[in-house]
């Protein structure tokens, strides 16, 4: 029947299925109550019709009926409020070791980009089992990231990041919309998931040459000049960046901040917004002179100081232990 009638898109994620159940129970709910409530109309409309004669009365309410046709639909209701709160958290919280990927979304098509340097356009090839991590942002219009075989979407927006993840459980090529109207073209706005097996998917990320992106956030970083002010050796006219990554950072006006990918991206476009304790704002802006490509890489460069050395992020010194307290840190 489903495959003549589908009633629902594939089930590809590990989300799916938390996703239908809920949908289904909030059908079933909603036609039982539905139903009940028709049935006492339907009922009572019967008994207590007009007839000729009779004289209204008035009669007294029941207190434990008003009750109890009150607190139970409450607790029924509340039902779709803890559910849908437990699936929402888990959608908005990406597991720490899933695998980054960034995606910016242009009129009319999507960028995307690994880690490892791969780039396509309007695809996006994954392994089935592997927990994924979007890191998304517009060059122009609001856009919306949608995989209905996956349950999953997230508005894109120019000017910051926004995260999605996923973890794809069947190989398949699955449609990937814009569900939000982004212009003339927003209909041809698409693209596909490509859910592979690991060792088809590694055969095809060992396709083709290609840099790393933090390698090529190492470059950036040191062809505009930023190694010379933000030095890891001793303490430049910049702070240093190394161990910066989703810390806190205290600001000149005493609020503090987490060094997250939003933060280094403001920080690279709009330096003088947020001034780190103890440093002066003469950081030059590099809105116009970066593309957004660019400002993933340096992102990801940043993000890569924060992790243990391993060769390929050309730390000069290891990263300092992080104390939990806010660091005098910033992009600046």
């Amino acid at each position: 029947m489903s495959k003549f009638l589908p009633l629902w898109p594939d089930q590809a994620s590990t989300m799916a299925h938390q996703v239908d159940a809920l949908y289904i129970y909030l059908l079933l709910v909603s036609g039982v109550m539905t139903a009940l409530i028709f049935l006492a109309v339907m009922l009572l409309a019967i008994k207590y019709r007009r007839s000729k004669g009779c004289v209204a009365e008035p009669i007294e309410g029941s207190t434990l009926l008003e009750i109890t046709w009150s607190i139970i639909p409450l607790f029924v209701m509340m039902t779709f409020f803890v559910w849908g709160a437990v699936i929402y958290f888990q959608e908005r919280t990406p597991p720490a070791d899933a695998t980054e990927v960034y995606v910016v979304a242009k009129q009319w098509m999507w960028k995307i980009e690994h880690m490892e340097g791969q780039r396509e356009i309007n695809e996006l090839h994954v392994p089935t089992g592997q927990n994924i991590k979007l890191i998304m942002t517009s060059q122009d219009v609001i856009h919306s990231f949608y995989v209905p075989a996956f349950r999953i979407k997230q508005d894109v927006l120019p000017g910051r990041y926004t995260t999605l993840w996923f973890k794809a459980t069947k190989p398949g090529r699955y449609h990937l919309f814009c569900a939000e109207y982004c212009g003339t073209q927003h209909s041809g706005m698409g693209g596909d998931i490509v859910v592979m097996e690991p060792q088809d998917y590694a055969q095809w990320m060992a396709g083709g040459p290609s840099a790393p992106l933090q390698d090529t956030g190492k470059q950036l970083f040191s062809s505009l000049g930023c190694s010379t002010c933000h030095r890891f050796d001793v303490q430049g006219r910049g702070p240093n960046l190394q161990g910066i990554y989703n810390k806190p950072v205290l600001l000149e006006d005493g609020r503090t901040v987490t060094a997250d990918e939003n933060y280094v991206r403001e920080s690279i476009l709009n330096p003088t917004a947020k001034i780190v304790n103890g440093f002066k704002p003469v950081m030059p802006t590099f809105q116009g002179i970066v593309s957004d490509e660019q400002l993933n890489a340096l992102v990801a460069y940043v993000k890569s100081l924060s992790r243990p050395a391993t060769g390929t992020a050309g730390l000069q010194n290891p990263p300092a232990a992080s104390s939990g307290q806010p660091q005098n840190m910033q992009v600046q």
